[in-house]
């Protein structure tokens, strides 16, 4: 009999959405992806050759359970230098991705029955991976006038002995929102050490107007999730990595050793390319999604699409599509079958994403455009 932890968790409807349009552009359609958020890049061309070199050099064994010394130490020395905060390579923990990463910090940190606050709308894996390790996810609505960032005064009054931990993701995914200084400085003054804060800064590196903030920068109760999937353009070399408070790195290895035994040794190597030979190369991924960003806000604003407060981060916009449908995931639909593009339903986010649409800028400004175009002439015939 099927598992009820396999047969409740739910589809992830990004994904659901791809599917289909794969199987039109099988079919013979022209499909314009704005849902996925991949970039669009190749990866680096020196994290290639260092993969190629390590596998000729027969670095095709497991390694330690930690993660190679060098990346971890190359890990740590990119906190320290970016954000001006002390990490050590003892408390780096090198994974299988990011979504790995955040199974493991859930098992270490949650017992059955413990709970994380998640802010609603966010990442539509958070709660799904909460509840695989039989923790409860505890939601907290967010609004767009404040950019989805939580109301200080909500955490305070959801703050139970239950609760663990709080997650956030900034820049962020779906809404392409940084957190200010001000905004990470009251957090962690509500949170304070009664909870560990979950900083899940896998789009660290992708901002457009000031600067992203770790965690790290204001508390050390705290796990930092990254990876190199989304700024190095790595999604599937699946390397990611914690950055752990120390009493918690050994119960994280442990797990490791069980559920992994290592990431993948040969893609180590190519980590440490990724993070110190490749900074042309990314700051031009920058400027180019920066392009796109301002151009795709611009349109989708003409369109009629609500965008309360400017996205500067990541790769997405979440649009307020209220204007146009009650329903975003049956809208998606009907936009992919008879535009022929494909866009995320906000309802993928959480409640609080029904009547949004997140859309991509991680594809040419040529195929946004032509997104958009049609978008435009799909919205037309409907509104005649």
């Amino acid at each position: 009999m099927i598992s009820d932890r396999s047969a409740n968790i739910p589809p992830f409807y990004v994904m659901e959405i791809l599917e289909k349009a794969h199987e039109m552009e099988a079919a013979g359609a022209h499909i314009v992806h704005l849902e996925v958020g991949e970039p669009d890049f190749e990866t680096p061309t020196a994290v290639k050759e260092a993969a190629c070199r390590a596998l000729e050099e027969g670095m095709t064994h497991y390694t330690h359970s930690l993660g190679i010394p060098l990346l971890r130490q190359a890990i740590a020395r990119h906190y320290n230098e970016r954000y001006g905060v002390d990490v050590s390579p003892d408390n780096v923990i090198v994974t299988a991705g990011t979504s790995l990463a955040m199974v493991l910090v859930f098992s270490a940190l949650l017992n059955p029955g413990d709970e994380v606050i998640l802010s609603n709308p966010s990442y539509a894996c958070y709660p799904n991976l909460i509840e695989f390790v039989d923790g409860v996810p505890r939601c907290v609505d967010v609004f767009e006038e404040d950019g989805f960032n939580y109301r200080p005064a909500e955490i305070a009054g959801k703050l139970g002995e239950k609760v663990k931990g709080i997650m956030i993701n900034s820049p962020s995914n779906p809404t392409g929102i940084v957190m200010t200084d001000d905004e990470m400085r009251g957090l962690v003054d509500v949170v304070g050490r009664r909870a560990y804060v979950i900083s899940d800064e896998i789009y660290h590196g992708l901002v457009y107007r000031g600067r992203e903030h770790s965690i790290l920068e204001y508390t050390d109760h705290a796990f930092v999730l990254n990876g190199f999937s989304k700024l190095y353009a790595m999604t599937g070399w699946r390397l990611g990595y914690i950055i752990s408070p120390p009493d918690f790195v050994r119960p994280i290895q442990k797990i490791q050793q069980n559920l992994l035994i290592c990431a993948n040794s040969f893609v180590q190597w190519a980590g440490v390319a990724a993070l110190e030979e490749t900074a042309g190369e990314t700051a031009a991924m920058v400027r180019t999604y920066d392009e796109r960003r301002r151009f795709l806000l611009g349109k989708l604003r003409e369109m009629g699409f609500g965008v309360a407060v400017e996205p500067t981060g990541a790769f997405y916009i979440l649009a307020n599509a209220r204007k146009f449908t009650d329903d975003s995931y049956a809208f998606c639909l009907d936009v992919l079958e008879e535009a022929h593009v494909a866009v995320a339903p906000g309802t993928d986010f959480g409640s609080g994403g029904q009547g949004y649409i997140r859309f991509s800028y991680a594809n040419s400004l040529d195929n946004i455009t032509e997104g958009v175009a049609r978008l435009q002439d799909y919205l037309n015939r409907e509104a005649s």
